[in-house]
């Protein structure tokens, strides 16, 4: 066995030049995520939060594949002009047309209680600005996403499109009736409330898939839902917390 000795001797850097060298390599950091304070500020909310929502998940916390996929994707983008200073607060903002983009600790729940996996397919009813689609676009192999307002429909599309999520499909749509044409899906999330679970999302779930859809009147209390789908068909479906949405705006 042979060995290699280096000649000559190794200096040690003069503490100014390391400062120096670090401060740059922050400054690199900031520049390439000017966002990243607000981000962990906001992850660490959701955490507090989920503390809380125990009857929810089973846990008192949100899996850590979300929360990394969250820390990622920039809500910034998915806001107006006028709520950019809003983007990463833990509240649902309004993104026109009498719509909302969900309060990030809400989007994580939702997420998480989908427990879906890099293989699976998943509908979203109710595109909105986008940003749901693209959380669960890091995590999924597939999003087949719909939204009834055109105008919502066009921008997320082309906003996802920019953004470089290249595995989400969107459509425009009254989602009641979910994507027969991409069915069935691992599972399915609804972003708006919905006076009762619609029959054909059940039909479109696969067996072994879940739902998480906000259940009640769109001015009235409202229930966090989660709808599983036994393997031989069987449907079974759990409240969990009190949430409120804008209503599941349906086609004429």
């Amino acid at each position: 066995m042979s060995s290699i000795q280096l000649q000559g001797t190794l200096t040690r850097p003069a503490p100014l030049a390391v400062a120096l060298a670090a401060l740059v390599a922050v400054a690199a950091a900031a520049e390439d995520n000017p966002h990243a304070d607000e981000r962990a500020r906001m992850i660490q909310t959701i955490e507090a939060h989920a503390q809380r929502a125990t009857g929810a998940l089973g846990r008192d916390y949100i899996d850590p594949k979300v929360l990394a996929v969250m820390d990622q994707v920039p809500r910034h983008e998915f806001v107006s002009p006028w709520h950019q200073d809003d983007a990463y607060d833990d509240r649902p903002l309004p993104i026109g047309h009498g719509q909302t983009i969900s309060q990030p600790f809400i989007v994580a729940l939702m997420t998480d209680m989908l427990e879906v996996g890099p293989d699976d397919v998943v509908l979203e009813v109710g595109t909105g600005s986008g940003y749901q689609a693209a959380v669960l676009a890091r995590l999924v192999r597939d999003v087949h996403t719909i939204e009834i307002i055109p105008e919502l429909a066009d921008a997320a599309e082309e906003r996802l499109a920019r953004l470089g999520f290249d595995n989400v499909r969107t459509s425009t749509g009254d989602g009641y009736y979910g994507a027969p044409d991409a069915a069935p899906f691992d599972a399915i999330v609804v972003t708006a409330a919905a006076q009762q679970v619609p029959p054909p999302l059940i039909q479109q779930l696969k067996p072994g898939g879940r739902m998480v859809i906000p259940v009640g009147g769109g001015f009235a209390l409202q229930h966090l839902m989660l709808v599983e789908k036994e393997a031989d068909g069987r449907v079974r479906t759990r409240q969990t917390l009190p949430v409120r949405f804008v209503p599941l705006t349906r086609g004429f």
